[in-house]
């Protein structure tokens, strides 16, 4: 697994921003459904 890291920082960079973004965007979705189903009751 760690042969696999690359050592341009540049790639390391887009990787952390890529998975930064899926983290966030699955916590809004997941706040969103739950404030949904607590609207619905």
């Amino acid at each position: 697994m760690l042969d696999f890291i690359p050592n341009d920082p540049v790639i390391i960079a887009v990787v952390v921003i890529l998975l930064s973004l899926v983290f966030f965007s699955y916590l809004l979705l997941r706040r969103t459904i739950l404030e949904f189903r607590d609207g619905m009751r």
